[in-house]
C-alpha cells in the first residue's frame, strides 16, 4: 500500500503538479481563467516580460497567451497573483500528494529527533502521526489528553489540513476570518487593520456555519446537475429523433426525385415512341419508293432493250409498230406517281427549346427544408413593440377585422398573412425595395381562421363551408376551394395531407384530407361528459398535438386520436378565461390570447401558467389571433382596432 502511494504520488507530480516554467512542483500554485496552472512566482515574472500584458494590467498565460484580470491592478506587479487561487483538484492533488503532504508512515515526533519510528495512531487536532510512545506521552498532557485519534493499523482516510500563510506576516497562520470585509487574515492583520470591524471570528468557529452554506450549495449544484442531466437525457434523446425525422426526409427528397425523374423518364419514352412510329412510317414510305423506282427501271431497261431489238429486225411492220406504241404512250414513267404522292413525310426533325428545358429545370421544386432555430424567442425577456400594421387598406368598405395571423418568408421576404373578416378578405403584408406594401385577396364570404400549410401557402377557413388554400407570393393567389359539410372555424395543419378542423355544430374537431372528407371526428369526454363547447382556435403542437382554443372556458391538448394531455386552467379549478388565438413555439411553449383580459399569457408545454407576457400596458386590447415566427416575433390582432401588433420577445435583438 505504501509502495503504491509512492508511485502515485511520484505520477502525480511529474504530470499533474508540476509547473511547466519551472519544472518543479507546483509552490502557492495559482489557475488562470483558461485553467491553465503555474507557480505563482513563475507567472507573475513571467508577466512582467511582457508589456502587452502590464498595460492591459492583466497576467498572461505562458501556454495559450490568455488574458487573466486581476482584481486589484494598482497593486505591485508582484501581487497581483496572489488573489488567483488554485483549481479545486490542483489544490486537493497538492494536499493528499505534494511535497506538503503529511507522512503518516513514521511518526512526526520522533522523526524531528533524527528517528524513524513506524506510526501507530494519527491525531486529528495536532495534525501529527504518532508512534506507540509518543502517543502514550499525548495522552498524559492535560493539553492534548482529549484529542482524537485514529488507529493506522488499518486502512483509515486522514483528513489533510492546508495551512494558509499570511501575504503581509509570512510567519503566522491565516487562523481568522472579517466577516465585516469578507477576509481571512492572521492574528497581527487583526490587530492592525480589522481593530474597527465589528464581526472578526476565528476560522474554526465559522465553519459550522461555513459547511451548512457549502451543504446547500452542494444541494443546489446537484439540483442543476439533475437538470442538465435531464436535458441531457433530452438532447439524447432528440438526436435519435431527430436522426429519424432526417432518414424521413431524406427518402420523401429521394421519392420527389425519383418521381420528377419518372416524369421525365415518361416523356422521355413518349417523345420517343413518337419518334419510333414516324420514322418507322418514313422509312417504310422510303423503301417503297426503292421497290417502285427499281421496278420502274427494269421496265425502261426491258423497254429499251426492245426498241433495240425491233431497230434490229428486218421487219418494217415490227419498227412501225413500236414507233405507234411509243407515240401512244405505252412506255410511261411507271414510278412517277407513286414518287410525288401527297402527304408523304418529307423530313423529321427534332426541335429542342434548350431555353424553356432549362428554366423548366431550374423552376423545378423538389421541395424546401425550413430550418427553425432555437434561442430565438425568449419568452423571458421583455417584449418591445416594434410595429403596428394597419390591416384597413384602400379598397375597404369597413374598418378592418383580423381573426387570425401567420407569418411566413417568402423569397428572404418577412410577410404577414391575415385574415379580414368583416371586408372578407385574406391580406398579406411585406416590405419590398424598402417599401410597405400589401396584397388582397377578395372572397365572397367572411373568411375566419388561417394555418401555414407549406412555406408558401395557407389554408383558411371561409363562413360558406369552404376551406380555402392560398399561395403567397407575397401577393396572393386562390390555388383551391374545399367543400365541406360543416362550418368550420379553427384550423390548423397536422401533416401534409391532413388538416385539423374545429366547429361549433356539434362542438368537435375533425381530421381532415385535402379534399375536405372526414377521416375522424374528436370530441373528448370528461366524466362521461363532452368538454368541447366553442372550439374557436386551434394549432399544432411540435409533437404532433392539438391544441384547442375553447373560447367558453378553456385550454385543451389534445392527441389526434381525441385523448386530453391536458387542460388550462386545470379542471376543477373556478379560474374563469376567454381564450381566443393560440400558438405553439419551436420549444414546446405556448402562447395563448385571452380576450376580455387584454392578455398574451405564457404556457409551458405541460400547459402550466408561466405568466402574462403581453397585456394592455403593451398594446394588446381585444386579441385575436396570436402566432410566433423564427426571428423573436410575436404578431398579435387586435380585433376592434383592426391592426397587428409586432413585438419582439428576445435578447439577440
Amino acid at each position: 500500500m505504501i509502495l503504491f502511494q509512492m508511485a502515485t504520488s511520484q505520477k502525480l507530480e511529474e504530470h499533474f503538479l508540476t509547473c511547466t516554467i519551472c519544472t518543479e512542483v507546483f509552490e502557492n500554485p495559482c489557475t488562470l481563467v483558461c485553467y491553465h496552472t503555474f507557480c505563482r512566482k513563475c507567472v507573475v515574472n513571467y508577466t512582467k516580460t511582457k508589456p502587452e500584458a502590464i498595460s492591459a494590467k492583466s497576467l498572461l498565460c505562458p501556454f495559450c497567451s490568455k488574458m487573466t484580470k486581476v482584481s486589484d491592478p494598482d497593486r505591485p506587479v508582484v501581487e497581483w497573483a496572489d488573489d488567483v487561487k488554485p483549481s479545486f483538484v490542483i489544490q486537493g492533488l497538492l494536499d493528499s500528494f505534494g511535497p506538503g503532504s503529511k507522512d503518516t508512515t513514521n511518526c512526526t515526533c520522533c522523526h524531528a529527533e533524527g528517528e524513524t519510528t513506524p506510526a501507530s495512531v494519527w491525531c486529528s487536532v495536532c495534525d501529527e502521526s504518532l508512534c506507540d510512545r509518543c502517543a502514550r506521552m499525548h495522552k498524559r498532557f492535560p493539553s492534548t489528553r482529549h484529542h482524537d485519534v485514529l488507529d493506522l493499523s488499518g486502512e483509515v482516510n486522514i483528513p489533510r489540513k492546508r495551512k494558509v500563510m499570511c501575504n503581509e506576516h509570512k510567519d503566522e497562520c491565516v487562523k481568522f476570518l472579517c466577516k465585516d470585509c469578507k477576509k481571512l487574515t492572521c492574528q497581527t492583520c487583526c490587530i492592525i487593520y480589522h481593530r474597527k470591524c465589528e464581526s472578526v471570528v476565528t476560522l474554526e468557529s465559522e465553519l459550522p456555519a461555513l459547511k451548512s452554506k457549502l451543504l446547500n450549495e452542494k444541494e443546489n449544484i446537484r439540483q442543476k446537475q439533475i437538470l442538465i442531466e435531464k436535458k441531457v437525457d433530452t438532447v439524447k434523446s432528440n438526436v435519435m429523433t431527430e436522426k429519424d425525422r432526417y432518414v424521413q426526409m431524406e427518402s420523401k427528397i429521394k421519392s420527389s426525385g425519383k418521381k420528377a425523374r419518372e416524369t421525365i423518364t415518361v416523356k422521355e419514352n413518349k417523345l420517343l415512341d413518337e419518334l419510333k412510329e414516324i420514322s418507322e412510317r418514313h422509312i417504310e414510305q422510303l423503301n417503297a419508293d426503292i421497290k417502285s423506282g427499281e421496278i420502274s427501271v427494269q421496265m425502261y431497261r426491258q423497254q429499251a432493250e426492245l426498241i433495240d431489238k425491233t431497230l434490229q429486225s428486218e421487219c418494217d411492220m415490227d419498227v412501225y409498230e413500236m414507233y405507234q406504241g411509243c407515240d401512244a404512250g405505252d412506255v410511261e414513267d411507271v414510278g412517277h406517281t407513286d414518287l410525288e404522292e401527297k402527304g408523304r413525310i418529307a423530313r423529321i426533325t427534332f426541335r429542342q427549346d434548350s431555353d424553356k428545358l432549362s428554366r423548366a429545370v431550374d423552376d423545378l421544386q423538389l421541395g424546401e427544408i425550413d430550418v427553425l432555430y432555437d434561442s430565438v424567442l425568449d419568452l423571458a425577456a421583455t417584449p418591445v413593440l416594434r410595429d403596428t400594421i394597419n390591416v384597413t387598406v384602400a379598397g375597404d368598405q369597413r374598418d378592418a377585422g383580423p381573426l387570425d395571423v401567420t407569418a411566413l418568408v417568402i423569397h428572404d421576404t418577412h410577410t404577414v398573412v391575415t385574415t379580414d373578416n368583416w371586408n372578407m378578405s385574406v391580406k398579406s403584408f411585406y416590405t419590398r425595395d424598402n417599401q410597405s406594401c400589401h396584397s388582397k385577396l377578395s372572397l365572397n364570404s367572411g373568411p375566419s381562421r388561417l394555418t401555414k400549410l407549406q412555406h408558401n401557402q395557407v389554408a383558411v377557413t371561409v363562413w360558406n363551408k369552404t376551406i380555402i388554400t392560398v399561395e403567397v407570393n407575397p401577393d396572393l393567389v386562390l390555388l383551391s376551394t374545399i367543400t365541406t359539410n360543416k362550418q368550420y372555424w379553427g384550423i390548423t395543419s397536422l401533416t401534409p395531407s391532413t388538416l385539423a378542423a374545429s366547429s361549433q355544430s356539434p362542438p368537435c374537431v375533425d381530421i381532415l384530407d385535402m379534399t375536405g372528407n372526414v377521416l375522424r371526428s374528436v370530441s373528448p369526454l370528461c366524466s362521461g361528459t363532452k368538454i368541447l363547447k366553442i372550439p374557436w382556435f386551434l394549432c399544432t403542437t411540435r409533437t404532433g398535438n392539438i391544441l384547442v382554443s375553447d373560447c367558453s372556458h378553456r385550454v385543451l391538448c389534445l392527441t389526434p386520436e381525441g385523448d386530453v394531455v391536458f387542460t388550462y386552467p386545470p379542471t376543477g379549478h373556478t379560474t374563469k378565461v376567454n381564450p381566443q388565438g393560440i400558438t405553439s413555439t419551436n420549444t414546446g411553449d405556448i402562447l395563448v390570447a385571452l380576450y376580455f383580459q387584454d392578455n398574451v399569457v405564457h404556457l409551458t408545454e405541460s400547459g402550466q401558467l408561466v405568466r402574462n407576457v403581453l397585456t394592455a400596458g403593451d398594446g394588446v386590447d381585444r386579441p385575436y389571433g396570436v402566432c410566433a415566427d423564427g426571428r423573436g416575433h410575436v404578431y398579435v390582432c387586435n380585433f376592434i382596432s383592426g391592426n397587428i401588433k409586432v413585438f419582439t420577445c428576445s435578447n439577440t435583438e
